[in-house]
């Protein structure tokens, strides 16, 4: 429970079918280690806690709060840090979810004695004949967060529950209100980084790395044939597919198309040239099938926002080779891959 309006109704909801519901706050950061500012905002603010607790108590069940601020720091903050300084874009939400909320979760879950775990995901579950549980999209297309999710294990699926995978946000809302909850029901969402509150990433970056900037300062921007266009401030402060804040003017609209974490190096293209027609991934998660061996037709996003394209997906050993129907713009390595099969979940992976 992060004292949100998703996981609060997700929590009412399940008291009312008659489950014997405990809610749970996870303590994963705080400013002061973040470097952000001093006023704490969204999940982790002492706000949102003691709102999650006020429910709770509301409705008559346990409420506890776990305190997961070490391991969060040392895999996704971490794990976060090191991806930027290695020329890729982190995807921490995911990381969190796979291996910090659900590992988390269920450890507490088991202490409790609770057989589910439940979140306020806008997604869905089901159990299939081959024997393996699958994530499908949400019914609100624009709140669907099956993409975040595609690293939970099988182990951890078979304990999840979604009650919000049915209902668009509107409802949601709308429910929050029918339960008197007024101020619950307009609250704001945040879109953030929930440990770079700021939005600043790269401010948060020179926090966590000592002589950040000395050390990477002064690099070239260079063309794809190698011609040199400019200085830049330093390659982890800069995105495959990022078109604003380059502070070169070339006389054409031009994009960082890849980065080189050896040479300080951040290569500046074209639209066109930003654009492939096949994508690597590794630490491939496969949900709806144990295994892709032979060519499947796939939508493949790779982004949370990505409206998804076309593809053909088959596993070549331990990675996923994406062949894309139409050339696709902005393959971030880092990033998330996430295949679907109409709106089930297939796996996803990082982009390479």
């Amino acid at each position: 429970m992060s004292g949100g309006v998703d996981s609060s109704v997700a929590a009412v909801m399940l008291h009312e079918q008659g489950y014997e519901v405990i809610g749970l706050t996870m303590k994963t950061w705080d400013y002061a280690s973040a470097g952000g500012s001093s006023k704490e905002t969204g999940c982790c603010s002492l706000d949102s806690i003691n709102d999650a607790r006020a429910l709770a108590v509301g409705y008559g069940f346990p409420h506890y709060i776990l305190d997961i601020r070490n391991e969060f720091g040392d895999f996704v903050i971490d794990n976060f840090v090191d991806e930027y300084l290695a020329g890729r874009t982190p995807n921490p939400c995911v990381l969190c979810n796979t291996h910090i909320k659900w590992e988390a979760l269920l450890k507490r879950a088991d202490k409790l004695d609770c057989e589910f775990i439940a979140t306020g995901h806008y997604a869905n579950i089901r159990l299939q004949d081959n024997g393996r549980y699958v994530i499908s999209k949400g019914k609100d297309e624009n709140k669907d967060q099956s993409y975040v999710l595609w690293g939970v294990s099988q182990e951890n699926l078979a304990r999840t529950k979604f009650p919000l995978g049915g209902f668009s946000k509107p409802e949601i809302r709308q429910m929050a209100l029918e339960m008197g909850q007024i101020e619950l029901a307009g609250k704001s969402e945040s879109y953030e980084i929930c440990f770079v509150p700021d939005n600043d990433y790269r401010a948060f970056l020179r926090h966590k790395v000592e002589d950040l900037e000395e050390r990477v300062s002064g690099g070239n921007f260079t063309l794809t044939d190698g011609t040199i266009v400019g200085k830049h401030q330093g390659y982890p402060f800069y995105t495959v597919g990022q078109r604003r804040g380059l502070g070169v003017a070339l006389g054409q609209p031009m994009f960082v198309t890849s980065i080189d974490p050896v040479t300080n190096t951040v290569v500046l293209g074209t639209e066109e040239e930003l654009q492939r027609k096949q994508a690597w991934v590794r630490n491939l998660n496969l949900v709806k099938y144990e295994t892709i061996t032979e060519p499947l037709n796939a939508i493949t996003k790779i982004r949370y926002k990505d409206a998804g394209a076309e593809s053909s997906i088959v596993q070549m050993g331990e990675h996923m080779k994406v062949d894309f129907t139409h050339m696709v713009s902005g393959i971030a390595p880092g990033q998330s891959a996430v295949f679907y099969e109409g709106n089930d979940l297939l796996g996803g992976g990082f982009l390479m």
